[in-house]
């Protein structure tokens, strides 16, 4: 295991390994410093940043964060790494991919160049490489990704913005779905998923909660894909008893204790994609899988010491779980950037740092990559943060954003986008739904021919009929 040493305005600065270096190197938030492996200063980290730039991309090939011996993601990592694509990039440093990255960025090809270098990536060097980019630098870059997914839509098409309509209800009371559901439908959201948490999980509450929803979605000809948020042990159970399942929900993260946390490993979460696709649901695409990850996940179960029993800084962590996801080819995966609490991201700034990264980290390491834009009742943060964050996660080109009615999930006691809040970004930033979803908006007269929602007259849309629902 190397030191790194830097000098910076007559101060030495010793780093005792690659985790400690990616540590100190990480941008200030709280849950680095509740693991007690942050930088001590602003110029320490400076320091780290400078000796992190000048570190070869092979050394994470020969350094593993987290021990291959112990850890299955690391070795889901090493044993899946593409030489080939590799090779294009395996000269640079981690400050030379930065600036690879933003000249790749500029040219008109740039999507097929990133798709191309992507499998020769790992999630540690795109971690170590997002530390010393600003923002405006990750934007930049996955804005220039083109990653997409398909089931009955199609996500991550450029111009476009999906939404995760989310009509969660603190007792799962059917006709609270549904009042949500049609609130989020007739504001032309809905066609990333309609997925909802479930209050427990309940084989027999999931089921009755998926079959609400593909009642709604048969009725109206919905071109959209439901999910129930339920384990993925639940979801197994349920496809195997002929419940009408769309998407196979697992919450991962970045090493095989966390994961173990959830009650998931590997081979558990490639059963649940292939039940999934096994039941042929989908009409433009197989991806079934739908994937949550947060930062701060790993430190919470105890489960974030690497190599030398160091403590691994939560956002190379977070990346960690990026390869899980793309070892399943999921149709949605997206980080809840604000939901862990302020022990992890502290405040606004924080929060709106950690999106960029989360999107940025998985995007170029080919993943359909959404942000659920929010925050706790508790952090040093508001809906003018939230507003920023959008707005730079619609100009990155991020495939979706959740959005629950009024902004506010009273259920999972947290603040989120509104339905509302979709509108704005798809009006500003000039960009659409998903084209099956929208075509579905088109000829039901909900939308102009600039895609935007038309204002609905009392009573005259065919979908006023799901506020009686059950």
């Amino acid at each position: 295991m190397s030191s790194y040493v830097q000098q910076l305005r007559g101060t030495t600065y010793v780093f005792d390994g690659l985790v400690d270096l990616l540590a100190k190197a990480t941008p200030l938030r709280s849950g680095d410093e509740l693991a007690g492996c942050a930088a001590s200063s602003d110029a320490e980290r400076a320091a780290a940043q400078w000796a992190l730039a000048d570190v070869p991309l092979t050394v994470f090939l020969d350094e593993p964060v987290v021990p291959y011996e112990t850890d299955e993601v690391t070795r889901l990592i090493i044993d899946t790494h593409d030489r080939g694509a590799f090779q294009q990039i395996s000269h640079l440093t981690v400050g030379g991919l930065r600036d690879w990255l933003l000249a790749v960025a500029a040219e008109p090809d740039a999507a097929a160049v990133l798709r191309a270098v992507s499998p020769g990536l790992t999630p540690e060097m795109v971690a170590a490489v997002s530390k010393i980019m600003r923002n405006q630098d990750l934007i930049a870059v996955a804005r220039a990704a083109t990653v997409t997914a398909a089931f009955r839509t199609t996500v991550g098409l450029p111009g476009t913005l999906a939404t995760r309509l989310q009509p969660n209800h603190p007792t799962d009371d059917p006709r609270g779905i549904a009042a949500a559901t049609l609130d989020g439908l007739l504001l032309g959201c809905g066609d990333a998923v309609i997925g909802i948490n479930p209050a427990t999980d309940s084989p027999q509450a999931t089921a009755e909660l998926l079959t609400l929803l593909d009642e709604v979605r048969l009725r109206f000809d919905i071109p959209t894909q439901s999910c129930v948020l339920s384990h993925v042990t639940t979801t197994i159970g349920l496809i195997e008893a002929g419940a009408p399942v769309d998407l196979v929900f697992q919450s991962i993260a970045g090493t095989e204790g966390a994961n173990a946390g959830f009650g998931v490993n590997i081979s558990l979460l490639r059963e649940g994609n292939e039940a999934g696709r096994s039941l042929r649901r989908g009409t433009v695409g197989d991806n079934v899988m739908y994937l949550e990850t947060g930062q701060g996940s790993a430190l919470s179960a105890g489960a974030h010491l690497g190599t030398g029993g160091k403590p691994v800084d939560q956002q190379t962590l977070e990346t960690r779980a990026y390869a899980v996801a793309r070892d399943l080819d999921p149709l949605l995966v997206n980080t809840v950037v604000g939901f862990i609490g302020p022990e992890y991201l502290y405040d606004g700034k924080q929060i709106i740092r950690a999106g960029l990264e989360d999107h940025f980290c998985g995007k170029l390491l080919g993943l359909p990559m959404g942000v659920d834009v929010c925050y706790t009742n508790h952090a040093e943060a508001d809906q003018d943060d939230m507003d920023t964050l959008l707005t730079l996660l619609g100009a990155a080109g991020c495939a979706f954003v959740i959005a629950v009615p009024g902004a506010d999930d009273v259920m999972l006691g947290y603040q989120s986008l509104s339905f509302h809040d979709a509108l704005y970004a798809r009006r500003v930033l000039n960009l659409r739904p998903a084209p099956e979803f929208e075509s579905w908006l088109a000829g039901l007269g909900m939308i102009d021919g600039a895609g935007r929602v038309l204002p609905v007259e009392p009573l005259s849309s065919p979908l006023r009929a799901l506020g009686g629902a059950r």
